[in-house]
């Protein structure tokens, strides 16, 4: 047996009067998620545990199946681990922004969503002047870096507030930075790396081009290194997993997941869609099981993009999971399942804890009534699955 999980990333949302009261998903074009939820299981399930935060790491470590108040101790080290970084004791890794402030706003949590290159030079520089025996800057993609720090009191660190940059777009920033024991020492390197920033040749030419500077940086998702238990040994099968985010890519290696790299996979709207599924696709003639994680769906939640929003839905629709038909029509022996990790509405623009709607298909699915792939349709249902890990046994045959 195959089993292939595809999840776009943040698709879940809330009805939107512009849409005459539908979702992104209602008012997509998704003929191939559609076709799944006609032949196959489509309800709720709640992904995000109770009390836990809805980001991507506690959403892509529950659709993975693990508990993730089990051995999960915040998000930077999972991207971390992507970047080859392995903690030892007495050191945590922060998630470190690109982001851009103006008149004490956060005007955008991705600086632009600057590319990969310019990001590149700005953390070189500030892993050059900031970089010291306490702290050190990694570069990662994007707006995406890491910073490690060791330190003689890591339950400070942990213990310190610090709010994701992409729950407070457009909001003042002064009740939103560090707050806890050591927000005085994350605080100096954020003004000593806005000094730097200000000059810099790529914001300068950014700011030639009407682009938004990265002219701060902004720390949150710290951690210690996880506990996550093997994907082999508790699924008994090898498999890999695709995904243009440290993120996500750092979780599998930590669960002994291979990561495919897939040229062109960018994290935003203009990834590629197709790559992905043929690279996953191909990847399952190694192993049993792949996980593709499309980025792009949580980005147009984000930036508040109804548009774009659906584009991507349409475009995951025919380019991912069409494929992904395919495969099992042509292998009868596969399991898909379809789901986000957690809703990113547009309204919001960040994420919440709602159930998602989720879809299971293949062999040995029982169809249970329902003809299309959206929340409404979905939540006819009910909750069927508490959590995760319950949802992946089922999928699995193993519950």
């Amino acid at each position: 047996m195959k089993y292939i999980t595809l999840v776009p990333d943040g698709v879940a949302d809330e009805p939107l009067k512009e849409l005459g009261g539908r979702t992104p998903l209602e008012a997509a074009h998704t003929p191939n998620m559609d076709a799944m939820v006609q032949k196959g299981l489509s309800a709720l399930v709640r992904i995000i545990p109770e009390g836990m935060a809805p980001g991507s790491d506690v959403g892509n470590v529950s659709v993975l199946g693990y508990d993730a108040r089990k051995g999960f101790s915040g998000r930077a080290p999972l991207e971390a681990a992507n970047l080859g970084i392995v903690l030892s004791e007495g050191e945590l890794a922060f998630r470190c922004n690109l982001v851009t402030i103006r008149n004490d706003v956060m005007v955008d949590y991705s600086a632009g969503h600057i590319s990969i290159n310019e990001a590149a030079e700005i953390v070189k520089t500030l892993d050059q002047e900031l970089s010291d025996d306490i702290v050190k800057f990694y570069t990662g993609k994007s707006y995406r870096h890491i910073a490690i720090v060791k330190a003689a009191r890591v339950k400070d660190f942990l213990e310190t507030r610090c709010t994701p940059p992409h729950d407070i777009t457009g909001q003042k920033i002064a009740g939103y930075r560090p707050n806890g024991p050591m927000a005085e020492f994350l605080q100096a390197y954020v003004q000593r790396a806005e000094a730097i920033l200000q000059h810099h040749p790529v914001n300068t030419v950014r700011l030639d081009l009407k682009e938004e500077p990265a002219n701060s940086i902004w720390f949150w998702g710290q951690g210690v290194k996880p506990g996550l238990e093997r994907f082999q040994d508790r699924y008994g099968m090898k498999g890999s997993i695709i995904s243009a985010v440290d993120l996500v890519n750092g979780i599998g290696r930590i669960v002994g997941l291979d990561v495919v790299s897939v040229p062109g996979a960018t994290g935003y709207y203009d990834t590629n869609y197709k790559g992905k599924a043929d690279y996953g696709l191909k990847s399952l003639k190694n192993g049993d099981f792949i996980y593709i994680h499309v980025e792009a769906t949580d980005e147009a939640g984000h930036n508040g993009d109804i548009q774009a929003k659906i584009k991507a839905i349409e475009d995951f629709d025919r380019d991912v999971v069409g494929p992904a038909l395919q495969y099992c029509q042509n292998n009868p022996d596969t399991r898909v399942l379809v789901t986000p990790d957690h809703p990113t509405p547009i309204s919001k623009r960040t994420h919440t804890a709602d159930p998602v709607p989720f879809i299971m298909f293949g062999k040995g699915i029982e169809h249970n009534g329902l003809d299309s792939y959206n929340e409404l349709s979905a939540s006819t249902k009910g909750i069927r699955f508490k959590d995760g890990v319950e949802m992946v046994r089922h999928f699995m045959g193993k519950g």
